[in-house]
């Protein structure tokens, strides 16, 4: 057998918070952070299952941190936030207490133990880059101020580490790709992005979804078919569940949300997209703007009257498909020139301006094209 690995054992403050859940104070030397602590990255496993929340390393600001400890005596009182297990083990000082101390936490011992990688007792919720520079520092002895709670389960692990991040440049598609998965009361600024990033999550997964495994998403390892940027996607549903005139603001109730009323919609339109330029639909974005960030937001922005205006129909499907069919001699996604925007077909970027004037002429489009229909 293995000789075993002692366990860590450090002086600590253990305070309550939330619902009864420990938060330790104490310091660990640089080196040992990643001894305890395993840095759990986002990836989706075989059976499409979200594993893990951290980013990818970033290389250059690993670097750049480095080289700061390295160039001498530094000042790094930073605290690194670790999700702990209940395998740690916290033992409370004994002794008097001197008159008016603040009794908002308990000194003692906390025992973590030590496990192989991938098993470990700690994962890294903020501090990921700080921490892979510290285990590779010169001084391998320095303290690092660290802040550990026990965390019983992986959402607890992702609530906390969107929030801690929250004020942070965190990529806005690892931010999307995470909040479905979080079952939590989110802050106002990022419960409204949970909906739609559950929606793209579906699209992506689901076999029958004309974007099946065509969505590029941040866990995702690198794929060939996936095209189409998920941030794009995610604004469009963003835009359709605005009310009163977004496509999919009436499945939004006050208590609950028609989710499945959402992805059929969105299937059934999308799919007629597909089947409308399909020698457009699946290219790279640098072959085909439908497949780029301005032709997603611009395709879903028409969206909205078109779903609408086939709402009122007997034939909803069909309704969307003739829709569609009426514009498709204007739209140039691979080859020619939108003559009324004065662009070549690859000249479309995926600024803000060309975002709205793209969307704006075929929302307009749509609605002269459909008065003699009507």
């Amino acid at each position: 057998m293995p000789p075993s690995i002692s366990p860590v054992v450090v002086r600590a403050l253990r305070a309550v918070q939330g619902d009864g859940v420990p938060v330790y104070s104490f310091f660990l030397h640089g080196s040992d952070i990643t001894k305890v602590a395993d840095i759990s990255r986002i990836a989706r496993d075989d059976a499409e299952g979200l594993r893990g929340f951290q980013r990818k390393e970033i290389r250059e600001h690993v670097n750049s941190i480095l080289e700061f400890l390295n160039s001498g005596p530094v000042l790094f009182p930073n605290a690194i936030i670790l999700a702990l297990s209940q395998e740690i083990e916290f033992r409370q000082s004994r002794g008097p207490a001197p008159g008016g101390l603040i009794e908002a936490a308990q000194s003692g011992t906390l025992t973590i133990p030590v496990h192989p990688e991938g098993q470990r007792a700690a994962w890294i919720v903020d501090g990921q880059q700080r921490s892979l520079a510290l285990a590779k520092a010169k001084n391998s002895r320095f303290p690092v101020p660290v802040v550990g709670f026990v965390s019983p389960d992986i959402g607890t692990q992702r609530e906390q580490f969107i929030l801690v991040n929250k004020a942070k440049p965190l990529p806005t598609r690892l931010i999307n790709e995470l909040l479905p998965e979080i079952g939590s009361v989110l802050p106002r600024d990022l419960a409204p992005r949970r909906q739609p990033s559950e929606l793209c999550n579906l699209l992506n997964r689901d076999p029958s979804s004309p974007f099946y495994h065509l969505i590029r998403r941040e866990s995702d390892s690198e794929r060939d078919k996936a095209v189409v940027i998920d941030t794009a996607l995610v604004e469009a549903i963003k835009r359709n569940l605005r009310p009163p005139l977004g496509a999919l603001s009436q499945f939004s109730g006050s208590r609950s949300a028609d989710t499945d009323g959402m992805y059929r919609s969105l299937v059934m339109y999308w799919a007629a997209v597909r089947d409308t330029f399909p020698h457009a639909w699946g290219r790279k974005p640098t072959e085909s703007r439908l497949m780029h960030s301005a032709g997603i937001r611009a395709m879903g922005a028409l969206m909205d009257p078109i779903m609408l205006r086939a709402e009122t129909s007997t034939t909803v499907e069909e309704e969307v498909r003739r829709s569609l069919s009426r514009i498709a001699p204007y739209c140039h996604w691979t080859e020619g020139s939108w003559e009324e925007l004065g662009w070549r077909w690859n000249e479309i970027q995926s600024t803000t301006p060309h975002i709205s004037r793209l969307s704006d002429y075929l929302v307009r489009l749509d609605r002269d094209l459909a008065r003699p229909h009507r």
